[in-house]
């Protein structure tokens, strides 16, 4: 990480060890309980909004994302993201990928999530001299990383192009 990222991070160390960790408080996101098991969940920066309500199979609606959904749109927009920056850096369009994510939940007790297979379409041919890196990347995307082990998390990549 550059001196000028450090600056703009609010910093703070982590033994670890491989010694210290950097964590970069960015954004903050409001969660508004408003009743019912529904949230109004407002992005700082943005003030953009999202909803969300408890799944049917668990006392809610299922009128908007569950909390758990959630997590699998995150790795979902995630992998497709950094695969885009990744895209971006080798001169490679990558509009039309599509990814998408199957939330499995644990049959048996504590409720959690036990699974999240992918599946990622990249619009390149299967001889891509990028399919690689850009795998790599998809893999190692913030969220996949900083999910637990305990969550099966497969990805399979398709080369359509």
């Amino acid at each position: 990480m550059s001196g000028s990222a450090l600056l703009a991070c609010a910093t703070r160390q982590l033994s670890t060890s491989l010694g210290m960790t950097v964590i970069c408080s960015m954004v903050k996101v409001s969660v508004n309980y408003t009743g019912n098991l529904h949230c109004d969940a407002t992005h700082g920066p943005s003030q953009s909004t999202i909803a969300t309500d408890a799944p049917a199979d668990n006392k809610g609606k299922g009128e908007a994302f569950s909390p758990t959904d959630l997590v699998a749109t995150a790795l979902g927009t995630c992998i497709s993201t950094t695969m885009g920056i990744k895209a971006e850096e080798l001169g490679v369009d990558l509009r039309g990928m599509t990814v998408s994510v199957q939330k499995e939940m644990s049959k048996d007790a504590p409720r959690r999530i036990a699974a999240l297979p992918s599946e990622v379409h990249i619009p390149l041919p299967p001889d891509s001299p990028h399919r690689a890196v850009l795998e790599q990347t998809a893999l190692n995307c913030p969220v996949h990383k900083s999910l637990p082990p305990e969550i099966n998390r497969p990805t399979k990549f398709f080369w359509e192009g």
